[in-house]
Formats: C-alpha cells, structure tokens, sequence
C-alpha cells in the first residue's frame, strides 16, 4: 500500500513538474518575443537619432575598426532616397568602469552625424555624465558632451581637453568616447572609399 502510495504521489509530483516546465516555456517565448520587439524599437529610435537625414537602414558588412580597441558590434548602411548617404555603427570600447558601447552615425563624406551612449558602467556623477541628456558642455548652447561630436569631420584630432570638451574628472570616460568616436569616422569613409556606391544603390533599390 505504501509503494502504491509513493507510486502515485511520484506520478503526481511528476505531472505538476511538467506542467511547470510547460507554463515557464510559453512563458519565456512570450517575454522573449516582447524583448525583442523592444529591443528592435529601441535599435531604430537610436538609429534615427543619430542619422536623422536616413530614411531607412540596411545591414552593412565589411566596415573594419581602425583601432584595435575598439569592437564595431553592429553596422548599417544609411538609405536616402535609395542612396546610401553614410553609417551608422555600434561600437564597443573599454572606458573606467568597464565596456562603454556607444553609436554613431557617419556620413558619406567622414562627419558625424549623430552619438548616442547606449550602455556604460561608469561612475555615477562622473563618467556616467557621458550619456546624460542634462550635462552640458556649452549650457549656453545647450550641448551636451556626446552632442559635442555632431559635426565634426574625420580631419579633427578629436583630441580630449582640445577640440573635444572633457567630462570634469573623467578624462577616462571622455577619452574613450573620443578614441570610439574618431574610430567610427575612421571606418566609414574607409568603407565607403573601397566600396561602389553607386552598386549598393541598385541592391537596395532591387531589395524594396
């Protein structure tokens, strides 16, 4: 009668598991697909942030990192009316408090067109300030240090206490978004000096 007991107790235990293992399943596939779609939503808002000009984005592949520092994680050709007017990469490079990813949008000619701080683990106060649409490196103008960057062409040092501002007391972080920064420059007018422009424009024409 024990055996029976235990038996069937087993039986029970085993079904409840189950069931469990069924629930957490449908579970993650549904969480997954709602991370995802955010995660996409939150990769084309970032996109045409820093290439407001760009009226779509294609994947691109074989931008090369100039600086053996710095990871290009991700890069996408900037569409314009069918033509492709720059990039756009993500990029990762060591800062203080560990891997600082950042984006940036390049256009055709080597000037950038956009920088948005997506993840860092810099200090709160401090480096953290890189990413911060409140601290300002010209109030009166009202740029922030990553907004700094618009503008400015592959020719400039992008030089910290020179042509780039610095966050106060974090040279680090400063230097690190500089270094990433000029290398995304760097990359894309590499890339596009090496690629046929007008051959890329009739793939994404075919492709729409």
């Amino acid at each position: 009668m024990k055996v029976t007991n235990m038996l069937k107790l087993g039986c029970i235990l085993a079904i409840f598991a189950a069931a469990a293992c069924v629930m957490l399943a449908f579970v993650y596939t549904g969480t997954a697909s709602i991370i995802g779609r955010r995660q996409q939503a939150d990769l084309e808002a970032a996109l045409q942030e820093i290439f407001p000009g760009a009226d779509s984005f294609e994947a691109a592949h074989g931008i090369k990192s100039p600086d053996a520092a710095v990871t290009i994680e991700n890069a996408y050709t900037a569409i314009r009316a069918g033509k492709p007017v720059g990039a756009a990469l993500r990029l990762t490079r060591a800062s203080y408090g560990g891997p600082i990813k950042i984006m940036a949008g390049v256009d055709i000619d080597g000037t950038i067109t956009g920088v948005k701080i997506m993840e860092h683990s810099d200090t709160p106060g401090l480096g953290a300030n890189a990413a911060s649409d409140k601290y300002f490196v010209d109030k009166a103008k009202g740029i922030t240090f990553y907004g700094q960057f618009t503008g400015k062409s592959i020719n400039d040092p992008f030089e910290v206490k020179g042509d780039v501002a610095a966050i106060t007391a974090s040279t680090i972080t400063s230097r690190a978004v500089a270094l990433t920064v000029k290398a995304a420059a760097v990359a894309v007018s590499s890339w596009f000096a090496g690629i046929d422009v007008d051959a890329v424009s009739a793939a994404t024409e075919e492709g729409e």
